[in-house]
């Protein structure tokens, strides 16, 4: 009896040397405001994190890393930006990366695609931010200041001349530009604009998609008639080239996000696993990073804080999944 207590005893410190080993990155010290989290030492932190998805989660997701390594981490964080159901895709399908980055919430389609993977997958949300989709015209373009819902439909699908959606307006083809139908920008403004309908949108004449925004964003600097949207961020970082136009007479700023008037607004996210984050001690260091710091960056990328009560949430989730870790 006594030899098995002592074998059991064995065990469990083993098991618990073990967790202090894979969580080597732990700190005494928590900067995590919500204190939900560890404290975390990027030094101790090597390994490979890979994520995919949003063009427009990938400028945050970028500082986030740029960071990461600044302070000390040795390791690889692979940022691929293919659009937000690209990301889903290989995150459910094929199991390829850790993080999943979507400007959109994942289709239950994915959630059962995520089932089925050896190990299964179940997906956890971590809600990071908030973006305003913006729709931009060249800096030059000296004629389109606010628009409405409608005229946007317009704009994207049947108009072929500016004058065909207001009269004062010149005669001249409207040039379009649009993230791919991969991107989660994509399918919000689809569902926002078009009530779901993307095919008035793609069956538009002088239309290029692309999953790169900054193809997008250097379509609308080179010609005066040309019309795209995409995450804020890349408005605000090419800032005097492009101009973000009011959408039913709001403009896309920090008071207007936080006040819920603006009408392009939308959550932004990273999507991970609870098996990935126990079995990969980088994976579970890069997300309390993420979590710990996303408002310290986030303005400075262009996008705006989550709602406090939902990113406190993001942590509580990520520290049951931890749970017994740390």
């Amino acid at each position: 009896m006594k030899k098995a207590l002592i074998a059991i005893l064995i065990l469990f410190a083993a098991l618990s040397l073990g967790a202090q080993a894979k969580y080597s990155w732990l700190d005494s010290v928590s900067d995590d405001s919500d204190g939900l989290l560890p404290g975390i030492n990027p030094m101790k932190v090597t390994g490979r994190i890979v994520t995919a998805g949003s063009s427009t989660v990938f400028p945050l997701s970028e500082a986030i890393a740029e960071q990461f390594v600044k302070e000390g981490f040795s390791g690889q964080v692979t940022i691929d930006s293919i659009g937000s159901g690209a990301g889903f895709d290989r995150f459910t399908k094929t199991g390829e990366t850790d993080i999943s980055n979507a400007s959109v919430k994942i289709k239950q389609s994915n959630i059962d695609a995520a089932a089925k993977l050896n190990p299964p997958r179940n997906p956890i949300e971590f809600r990071i931010g908030t973006d305003a989709l913006a729709v931009a015209v060249s800096s030059t373009n000296n004629f389109v200041k606010n628009l409405t819902i409608a005229e946007l439909a317009t704009i994207f699908s049947t108009a072929q001349y500016w004058s065909d959606v207001r009269k004062e307006w010149p005669r001249q083809e409207i040039k379009r530009f649009s993230p791919g139908t991969d991107s989660g920008t994509f399918d919000y403004f689809v569902e926002h604009v078009f009530k779901k309908d993307k095919k008035p949108l793609l069956s538009a004449k002088n239309l290029q998609l692309s999953e790169d925004d900054n193809v997008l964003v250097q379509g609308i600097v080179t010609d005066q008639y040309a019309i795209g949207y995409f995450g804020y961020a890349y408005a605000a970082e090419n800032k005097g080239k492009i101009r973000a136009v009011s959408i039913e007479g709001i403009e896309p700023n920090q008071s207007t996000v936080d006040a819920g008037t603006y009408p392009l607004a939308r959550p932004l996210f990273l999507y991970s696993d609870a098996g990935v984050i126990r079995s990969k001690p980088q994976v579970a260091a890069f997300l309390t990073y993420y979590l710990t710091y996303v408002n310290d960056l986030i303005k400075k990328v262009g996008y705006f804080p989550a709602p406090a009560a939902d990113l406190k949430k993001s942590k509580t989730l990520l520290a049951e999944a931890m749970k017994g870790l740390f």
